[in-house]
């Protein structure tokens, strides 16, 4: 009886039975998505909804839900927003509990985390803290993501898409891959705003310029760059806003520009309508144009 009174006072047991606590607690509304030669890992986010990692999803039809019972059940897409790796799917839901979530916003370099996941042999669970808690940023593909929260954890294999919690056992975001394999935490208000979106129109609008751009030096190596226009829609923005095959965009509403990509993160679901002063060298002269952005058609 001594032996056991010292073990349910030990703080490192009791460190180590609160974590397995928060990760079986957690799981009960985590599950794993079959949708592509690999599992991976998903939330229950709302009745019926599942957020998982739209980059790991390799499938839009034929998508399996492994439950925290064991029972098998299929999935449909609701819609993908690859600028913030969120994907959206629908399934019949039957007593699965909804994640308990909280806002990602508080957290601060230090600060202890768990990812959660499930694969076919039970829960998964990764342990860390987070490095970095940093202001909003723009993804690759344009989105905006309301906090670069970077994690310092081995992300385990088919954890990709489960849940990032705190010590109190809520769902702050959801853990993903980024650049060079690095851990990253899509916050939960940033998954709201798509989960919305992707659940009213199938997708997530992003604005359209209607140009083929290339970046090109306008001179020797240490002077400007911009970006030339290649190639119109004939119907797009650019297009109707009079610019020309061989125009060269060297500044977007005065931020200079030296490569696509400062365009293309420019492209945001917020810029739809928006109306854009160019700065252009036409013909070796300086010009000026205002574009109204347009809605990207869906592919």
């Amino acid at each position: 009886m001594a032996e056991i009174a010292e073990q349910t006072t030990d703080p490192l047991a009791l460190l180590s039975e609160r974590t397995a606590g928060l990760v079986e607690s957690a799981a009960q509304s985590i599950v794993a998505v079959q949708g592509g030669r690999r599992s991976t890992s998903g939330i229950h986010w709302r009745a019926g909804v599942i957020v998982t990692a739209e980059e790991a999803l390799e499938r839009d039809d034929d998508i399996a839900l492994l439950l925290p019972d064991g029972r098998q059940v299929t999935a449909t897409l609701a819609g993908r927003d690859p600028t913030t790796d969120v994907a959206v799917l629908r399934f019949q839901p039957d007593g699965l509990p909804v994640a308990v979530r909280g806002d990602a916003a508080a957290l601060r370099p230090g600060h202890w985390i768990l990812a959660v996941g499930r694969h076919r042999a039970g829960a998964i669970a990764s342990q860390g803290i987070v490095s970095i808690a940093g202001p909003p940023w723009q993804s690759q593909q344009g989105g905006t993501i309301d906090r670069l929260i970077r994690l310092d954890l081995s992300l385990s294999l088919g954890g990709e898409g489960g849940a990032v919690i705190d010590a109190g056992g809520r769902v702050l975001g959801m853990a993903v891959l980024g650049p060079r394999r690095r851990v990253l935490t899509i916050p939960t208000s940033t998954i709201d705003r798509a989960v919305e979106r992707l659940l009213a129109k199938g997708h997530v609008a992003r604005a359209y310029l209607g140009a083929s751009l290339e970046a090109v030096r306008l001179g020797a190596p240490s002077e400007k760059r911009g970006v030339l226009v290649v190639g119109l829609d004939p119907e797009g923005p650019a297009a109707r806003a009079g610019l020309l095959v061989g125009d060269i965009v060297t500044q977007w509403d005065g931020a200079s520009v030296s490569r696509v990509r400062d365009i293309w993160r420019a492209l945001g679901s917020d810029n739809v309508g928006a109306a854009v002063a160019l700065t252009l060298v036409r013909g070796g002269k300086p010009e000026t144009a205002q574009v109204t952005l347009g809605e990207r058609p869906v592919s």
